[in-house]
């Protein structure tokens, strides 16, 4: 885990210990139109790496590695039961084609910016336990690439950004007064293209299947709009 992701998580963890205490003083406001929530918290990002992923040329599949980072999120509820979240952040990761000809290559690594907007139905918002599903659209960026233990023979890698659906579900669950902690599940459905330089002057061209499972944890606060 990255040390922005050790320290939101620490924060998180700490805030939490602080508020249970009054877990069992305070009644329960549930969620209300309007309220809008800000989140601060710890994700994991573990990408699928699909057997549909292809390298041309020297045949192989790109791997991306898992990674770990603070995230920021912000949902507005629309009524109790409906809500718009909205999730940024950012990740670094490791990238290699396996099983090529010339057998595994490093790439470098790369940073990924996938924004993801979601709708989300809370079928119990006066619960102090309150699950929730969503769907929704996803962007990924990617961009920062570092060339830093890649084989020498690769001169630099570029990977198409684009949009993929998202699927969602989690939890919320109401501590004290304004403030809750959330546990989040979201699956997205990235498959994008990628670009291999090499010394030879050639591009090797990849198809990848990233698709990746984002869980994560956070600490919310609630403003009644």
């Amino acid at each position: 885990m990255s040390k922005i992701g050790k320290a939101t998580a620490a924060a998180a963890l700490a805030m939490v210990m602080g508020a249970a205490p009054a877990l069992a003083e305070e009644g329960i406001r549930g969620k209300r139109a309007g309220d809008l929530v800000i989140g601060l918290g710890a994700i994991g990002v573990l990408p699928e790496n699909g057997n549909r992923a292809n390298v041309d040329t020297i045949g192989g599949r790109v791997r991306a590695s898992n990674a770990a980072t603070g995230q920021i999120d912000f949902t507005y509820f629309l009524n109790p039961n409906i809500s718009l979240n909205l999730i940024v952040a950012s990740t670094r990761h490791e990238l290699t084609a396996k099983g090529t000809a010339v057998g595994d290559v490093k790439l470098g690594s790369i940073w990924a910016l996938p924004p993801t907007l979601t709708l989300q139905y809370h079928p119990l918002p006066q619960s102090r336990f309150s699950p929730y599903v969503g769907a929704g659209l996803n962007y990924t960026a990617f961009y920062g690439y570092d060339h830093g233990g890649a084989n020498p023979a690769v001169r630099g890698v570029a990977v198409n950004g684009g949009f993929g659906f998202a699927l969602n579900a989690g939890l919320d669950v109401e501590i004290s007064g304004p403030w809750a902690v959330n546990f989040d599940v979201k699956k997205l459905f990235l498959a994008p293209n990628a670009a291999v330089g090499t010394t030879l002057g050639v591009k090797v061209h990849a198809q990848t299947e990233l698709n990746p499972l984002v869980v994560g944890m956070s600490v919310r606060y609630r403003f009644s709009l």
